[in-house]
């Protein structure tokens, strides 16, 4: 029997994030969104590559090497993308997220496609939204609700 080409407990994507901090930034990620800790590579004074485990999903992080391009979202000039955690309180999820020294984007509220959702940005520099699915909406459906909310001028 050969080998998974998928190691256990991983999905197809997984994010690999570069901070500026990286062991800073797992202490804040535990304490944040409840991540915990599975692996960490020192390179001398910096982690050459760690995962941390939130939810059922696996994150991989690294410290910054410029001489190599490797830059986290502070150093350049802020974040090309965005992660999305699924969890079953939003709201206690978002206080705990804010709490730990995250800062507001957008709150928390019920958006036209059945989440309950809001946007936030850790210190490192990366934007999370936390979101509690409520409400199956159907395509067609999500479609209307797009447009009447755009037609009121609100953003979502």
């Amino acid at each position: 029997m050969g080998v998974n080409p998928i190691p256990e407990g991983y999905h197809s994507v997984t994010p690999y994030l570069v901070v500026d901090g990286a062991a800073e930034a797992i202490r804040f990620y535990s304490e944040a969104f409840g991540a915990t800790e599975l692996m960490r590579l020192p390179m001398g004074d910096k982690l050459g590559h760690a995962e941390i485990r939130i939810g059922d999903s696996i994150v991989m992080l690294a410290d910054e090497f410029p001489d190599g391009d490797h830059l986290g979202p502070k150093s350049r000039g802020g974040p090309s993308a965005s992660f999305l955690i699924y969890t079953a309180d939003v709201d206690a999820a978002w206080s705990r997220a804010i709490a730990a020294g995250c800062t507001c984007e957008s709150e928390p509220k019920d958006q036209f496609w059945g989440d309950r959702m809001g946007t936030l940005r850790d210190p490192f520099g990366h934007r999370w939204s936390l979101a509690t699915h409520k409400e199956e909406v159907a395509p067609d459906e999500m479609q209307r609700r797009m447009q009447a909310m755009m037609a009121e001028g609100q953003p979502s």
